[in-house]
């Protein structure tokens, strides 16, 4: 295997069989870097993901004031952050490819009397910002410019609460005006058309937040202060999706990923696998908790038979990283899978729902957009055994994780320019994924 190209064609379709644990949660990672740093105190802190993304969120706490002590080992950080942070004015924060360290970073720096400047690279600088600094524009802080990076935030010591009503659901929107809240006077209320992921509403419990949650509104009390919570992040479930995903692929395999996070908000990907006929077993561990996170074993056995189905709008939020690796799973599924309303795709790190219609195509597989759903049609890739394709990551971890995939259980040669950009979400995959393929 070159830099970046993955031989396939060696394991000859081999299954896939073993146990593995995944890397930290990168949501929850963000959120309790985030969360620790804001508490008066020092908090222990244990399994956080080693990611660029994390590490970004990382270096933001510490420009702001906060003292991390981390060591890592084996993909995951383990120490000690100790708040609250403390900075001047006139800040400048490097958010590298991380929206939600920049979407969270907003809200929070909104509550916070200082200037602030947040940069990010090229594709950061292109994902819109407007949907998160309108409404805490409402709440009191000044954004220079709105919509996209660099933006300069001016924030202030006390701000309006508001009655939000998102038109979209986000997770990153709907937890930037809740850490704004904590700033607020009064009562900080989101509410969405469909639920989104709701990691910041089950951790600030954890630090002695009060949380309220009325169906798809949520609310916050301003005024409050963190208290320090000792954290055990659990395995990402958007990681563990490509390993099950490959498993549901290659015939006889069985595959379990232990201590992953199981929030009903993440695994969509799961009921929609099982819709399809995939064997999926889930195993609860109900002493390990973080916060009300819940966290557990997923175990997928290979069966043969998968089905189509339609993947809703309406869960569309609880999955909307594992479309692209869903995608390639629906091409060996019988019938026409539509993905509703994924047009959010692309404003993903890259133009997802293009790159997907791009690489499926170009492994002979059928894919169609209409407006802005997916449709897949039953077809395994179509290549020469002689041949190796070029399929362009586009920078963007999900789309390089997809096509590594298809190189293995499909056993074509694939050339992945930019198959380092894994690095953002799971350091070590390729790895990971043969390792699997040698129990």
């Amino acid at each position: 295997m070159t830099a970046t190209l993955v031989k396939g064609s060696q394991y000859n379709r081999l299954p896939l069989t073993g146990s593995i644990e995944v890397p930290g949660d990168k949501s929850l990672s963000h959120r309790v870097v985030l969360f620790t740093a804001l508490a008066s105190g020092c908090s222990h802190v244990r399994g956080l993901l080693d990611s660029l993304d994390v590490r970004s969120t990382i270096a933001a706490v510490e420009t702001l004031g906060a003292q991390v002590e981390l060591k890592a080992q084996r993909g995951r950080l383990s120490g000690t952050i100790s708040g609250p942070m403390i900075a001047g004015a006139g800040v400048q924060i490097d958010c590298g490819n991380s929206g939600t360290t920049t979407r969270l970073l907003l809200g929070l720096l909104s509550g916070r009397q200082l200037e602030a400047t947040l940069t990010g690279d090229e594709s950061l600088s292109r994902r819109p910002m407007r949907r998160v600094t309108e409404p805490l524009s409402s709440m009191g802080a000044v954004f220079s410019p709105m919509d996209h990076l660099p933006i300069t935030v001016q924030g202030r010591a006390t701000l309006r609460a508001i009655d939000y009503h998102s038109p979209i659901a986000s997770a990153q929107v709907k937890s930037a005006i809740l850490l704004a809240g904590l700033s607020a006077e009064g009562t900080t209320s989101v509410s969405e058309p469909h639920k989104s992921r709701d990691h910041t509403e089950s951790l600030l419990p954890a630090f002695g937040i009060d949380v309220h949650v009325d169906g798809l509104k949520v609310s916050i009390e301003g005024g409050k202060e963190l208290s320090p919570c000792d954290c055990d992040v659990p395995g990402d479930p958007s990681s563990a999706a490509f390993l099950l995903v490959a498993a549901a692929l290659l015939p006889q395999s069985k595959v379990t990923v232990t201590n992953m996070a199981l929030n009903p908000t993440r695994i969509g990907f799961l009921t929609v696998m099982r819709r399809m006929g995939a064997n999926v077993e889930i195993r609860i561990n109900e002493r390990n908790t973080l916060g009300q996170e819940t966290v557990g074993d997923v175990t997928l056995s290979w069966r043969e038979g998968l089905i189509a189905t339609t993947v809703t709008a309406d869960e569309i939020p609880a999955l909307i990283d594992e479309v692209p690796i869903l995608a390639l799973l629906a091409t060996a599924a019988s019938g026409s899978t539509r993905f509703e309303c994924v047009g959010e795709l692309r404003v993903k790190e890259s133009d997802r729902l293009s790159a997907i219609v791009e690489g499926l195509t170009a492994l002979g597989c059928s894919v169609a957009v209409d407006g802005d759903d997916l449709i897949v049609n039953y077809g395994p890739p179509l290549y020469s055994e002689h041949e190796t394709l070029v399929l362009d990551s586009r920078g963007d971890h999900r789309l390089a994780m997809t096509w590594i995939v298809a190189a293995r259980a499909f056993a074509i040669d694939i050339d992945i320019p930019g198959i380092l950009c894994c690095d953002i979400s799971y350091p070590g995959f390729i790895a990971d994924l043969m390792s699997l393929s040698q129990q």
